[in-house]
């Protein structure tokens, strides 16, 4: 188990340093941009943004250094118990878990509670969203069981048909959540457009380090994996049983 932690820990850490150099290129401006969008500062509140931009980048990119190796720490745990249950060979089964990961933690959660631009306002107060957010949190984790489960079971009788038997639980998701769930938060003074490019660039960020973490845990795997001249490789909790 201290190994799969143990990469999963440096896994993060490298997507976390990828995911700070976007946060500081793309995301930092992004969220300026958003902060002066339909504002009319002065010449002192200029002056004051233009100080607080460069700490608000700096802020940004530690926490998203610190989330990618809480994730990166949670996701070799969570392929040391669940590695046997997930389909495909042992060298694919981390993008298995990594897409199952990302739905868990962000798309189904986003269905409901949309990444929020700074300017947003919220229907509901932050312990409220917390609440809601550890719920669908729940939803996630069940349909991302429901997915790998059906996979399972349909791709013995042909692969197309357990792929789309795997998208079932995730297309019904999209879709019914949103519908039976009201708008929590608005942004005010933003065109759709700015809100659908900055809600996009925080998908592409969050997906990016879960692709990341996967890549860079499939390599770690290889690169430590005991007695390569024998062929050995370390066992899963299935075969160490």
């Amino acid at each position: 188990m201290l190994g799969y932690l143990t990469r999963g820990v440096s896994a993060g850490a490298v997507a976390g340093v990828a995911y700070g150099l976007f946060t500081a290129v793309v995301v930092g401006p992004l969220i300026a941009a958003v902060d002066h969008a339909g504002h009319d500062h002065g010449h002192h509140a200029a002056d004051a943004a233009a100080v607080a931009e460069p700490i608000t980048t700096l802020v940004s990119v530690g926490g998203g250094l610190v989330w990618a190796i809480f994730l990166g720490g949670l996701f070799g745990l969570a392929l040391f118990v669940l590695e046997p249950a997930l389909p495909g060979g042992r060298s694919n089964r981390q993008y298995v878990l990594a897409g199952c990961g990302f739905l868990t933690v962000s798309a189904i959660p986003w269905l409901v509670l949309p990444p929020a631009t700074p300017a947003s306002q919220h229907l509901y107060g932050v312990d409220a969203r917390l609440a809601i957010y550890a719920g669908l949190v729940g939803v996630g984790a069940v349909v991302s069981a429901a997915a790998v489960a059906g996979y399972r079971r349909m791709a013995p009788r042909h692969r197309l048909l357990g792929v789309a038997t795997g998208l079932a639980p995730v297309v019904g998701a999209g879709v019914v959540l949103p519908a039976i769930t009201p708008t929590v938060v608005a942004h005010p003074g933003l065109s759709t457009e700015f809100v659908a490019a900055y809600q996009a660039t925080v998908v592409l960020g969050q997906a990016g380090i879960w692709f990341l973490i996967a890549v860079t845990f499939g390599w770690l795997q290889r690169r430590t994996a005991p007695s390569k001249v024998a062929g050995a490789t370390e066992p899963t909790p299935a075969e160490s049983a």
